[in-house]
């Protein structure tokens, strides 16, 4: 692991970029984080890269290095357009997979091969074609956190954002939409089709409890709590607005309320709340654990020895990217 010095030139190079951040990190920390951010910055020019940051990421790494921001559908369609040469995924393996399948020939980096997903871990391929078997005609419609080869398996991808327009773009009476069953019921009370559901859940918003919710409302008495769909369904019942993961930050920007409860991944309310100074971040803080083995270390070395790399198989990989491209072809939901 690379050891970088803060020197007054650091200092100098990343002191806007700590502007960014400095409601969320604080200067005690920015030491230790700013030599990374400016080697990181520079080797990405030397090696025409681009890092795609999600959500979850850290602040560091989200507003200080990332090129492009977002959640999966957002990384999703801007890996679909970039003309960088390298793309370094700064997320989980499944969003980095989406990435290799949009840009077949570029080199796409994932600084960890450790960063999973406990929803994309919950179903395999088999387990779809099992499915197929006993629900034969059903179109399979699988939330974009699945595996290369459960998307091979698909007949089109969705995210949060999009899920009800991508199940209502098929016209049909029934499908089969897997792995979240959280977003599933969600999905299932927004459109008149039929939802055959998958058990995959995720594990950072199913700790989340109508008991939490209430003890916070008890201790700020105008919070307002909002929600994205991966949460049970008696979490989502006792907020004030459900939504994906862009939906809930376009609903602090817009309506800026006093103080917000988000009910997610807890670093998005960091990377949120550096960006909305005006309105009070109350944090319930579930960390995903996955999304925490990316560090700025790790994706300097990515960079360095352009490692580890995301590779999938040619027969498996054509059959995935049809899914991946077929939701990217369907319009952008009202947010």
């Amino acid at each position: 692991m690379t050891l970088l010095s803060y020197t007054d030139e650091v200092a100098a190079a990343t002191a806007p970029l700590y502007e960014r951040v400095r409601r969320v990190i604080p200067e005690i920390e920015w030491p230790a984080h700013a030599p990374y951010v400016a080697e990181i910055n520079r080797l990405k020019q030397e090696r025409n890269a681009i890092v795609l940051a999600h959500n979850y990421q850290t602040p560091e790494i989200f507003h200080c290095v990332a090129d492009i921001v977002g959640d999966s559908l957002a990384l999703a369609r801007s890996a679909a357009d970039t003309d960088a040469e390298v793309i370094v995924l700064a997320g989980v393996h499944f969003m980095a997979e989406t990435a290799k399948l949009l840009n077949p020939d570029k080199t796409v980096l994932i600084p960890d091969l450790g960063a999973g997903c406990s929803l994309a871990s919950s179903i395999t391929g088999a387990d779809i074609r099992a499915l197929k078997a006993k629900y034969p005609g059903r179109p399979v419609v699988s939330y974009v956190n699945t595996t290369a080869d459960v998307k091979a398996e698909t007949d089109v991808c969705c995210t949060s954002g999009n899920a009800v327009a991508v199940v209502e773009s098929l016209g049909v009476d029934e499908v089969i939409f897997l792995p979240d069953e959280y977003l599933a019921s969600y999905v299932a009370k927004q459109t008149d089709v039929k939802i055959i559901s998958w058990n995959g859940r995720c594990e950072v918003h199913e700790r989340f409890s109508p008991r939490e919710i209430e003890a916070y409302r008890e201790g700020y008495d105008d919070v307002v709590v909002i929600a994205h769909p991966e949460c049970p369904p008696d979490v989502q019942e006792a907020v004030d607005f459900v939504g994906s993961t862009a939906q809930m930050i376009n609903f602090v920007h817009e309506r800026k309320p006093e103080r917000v409860l988000m009910l997610t991944e807890c670093s998005m309310s960091d990377n949120v709340a550096a960006e909305v100074e005006e309105v009070e971040f109350v944090r319930p803080c579930n960390l995903c654990p996955h999304m925490k083995t990316i560090t700025l270390p790790k994706i300097l070395e990515s960079l360095q020895t352009l490692e580890p790399r995301v590779e999938i198989p040619a027969e498996m990989a054509e059959r995935a990217r049809l899914s991946v491209e077929r939701m990217l072809a369907i319009g952008r939901p009202k947010q």
